[in-house]
């Protein structure tokens, strides 16, 4: 990880546009946190690259100072592996929500952690489809009445942290907006890891889910570490995984370990170092023939 000398506050990565989202939205919250993480690990806004899909949390990019991609709907995993196998020297943060990341983008997001992609992926989690006005999404509890389910969501609703335990990624955890600190280290950690880490966030939709608010969480939330919970062990974190209801859903670090190598340190060609600073052994004339012919 690329860090710079010079003093790095959360400040330094203020973007030019303020945030858009509703008031009270729990994306105000990934986002201070996120700037406040990659302050505390003195990431210079030039080696952060920052990639979103659609919806509300996807604009995220546009409100950070750093690199950034607002790519399309579900792809964001898809665009952030190109650019870290590119230049594997770069701070890759994906974020998004769960809509875009385990509806659509479901399929890259299994296997970019078997894969062991060495990036970060924050979800923020708000259970509903907040950008077209609140529909049931992936994350929608059984029996969530929203526009598409009036008499009741039909389904049940995915599980991503165990999704991720067992899809291979080598750090998983859980954050909630309304728990800074913690989120703020939980993002901390997360970055710094070697590896692909997974942050599933509950980031409340107040205008459009009224069921899964502040206070519903603030009521139903417990900190993992208060418990002794030892994320060195995957067992213990797929039990802690499966856990949900009334005062018994953790949040914090369910897993990580250091014991699988990264995608890039298991293909031999990524060992010259970042593609993109690698000579491309083209000649100016044929250079510009390629670019004729291309254009």
């Amino acid at each position: 990880m690329t860090v710079q000398t010079a003093p790095v506050t959360a400040d330094t990565f203020k973007g030019q546009v303020d945030p858009d989202w509703c008031p009270g939205c729990g994306d105000f919250g990934v986002l201070k946190s996120l700037m406040g993480a990659c302050a505390e690990l003195k990431i210079a806004p030039h080696d952060l690259m920052v990639v979103s899909g659609i919806g509300c949390s996807s604009n995220l990019p546009g409100f950070i100072h750093s690199y950034g991609v607002h790519s399309l709907h579900g792809r964001s995993v898809a665009v952030a592996s190109g650019i870290k196998l590119a230049n594997q020297d770069l701070n890759v943060v994906i974020t998004g929500g769960d809509g875009d990341g385990f509806g659509i983008g479901v399929g890259h997001f299994i296997h970019a952690m078997r894969r062991n992609l060495d990036v970060t992926y924050i979800v923020m989690d708000n259970q509903v489809y907040g950008l077209t006005t609140g529909q049931v999404s992936p994350t929608s509890e059984k029996g969530m009445v929203t526009k598409t389910s009036p008499k009741g969501n039909a389904e049940w609703p995915v599980n991503p942290i165990a999704m991720a335990l067992i899809s291979g990624a080598t750090y998983v955890a859980r954050g909630f907006s309304g728990e800074p600190k913690q989120l703020t280290e939980i993002l901390r950690r997360g970055i710094a890891h070697k590896g692909f880490s997974f942050i599933d966030v509950f980031s409340p939709c107040v205008t459009y889910n009224k069921q899964n608010t502040y206070p519903w969480f603030k009521s139903n939330i417990y900190n993992l570490e208060e418990k002794g919970h030892d994320a060195s062990k995957l067992d213990a974190a797929l039990a802690r995984s499966l856990e949900w209801g009334e005062k018994k859903i953790p949040i914090g670090v369910f897993y990580e370990t250091t014991a699988r190598r990264t995608y890039q340190e298991e293909d031999p060609v990524f060992a010259v170092g970042s593609l993109v600073k690698q000579p491309l052994g083209v000649t100016p004339e044929l250079g510009r023939k390629l670019i004729a012919e291309t254009m």
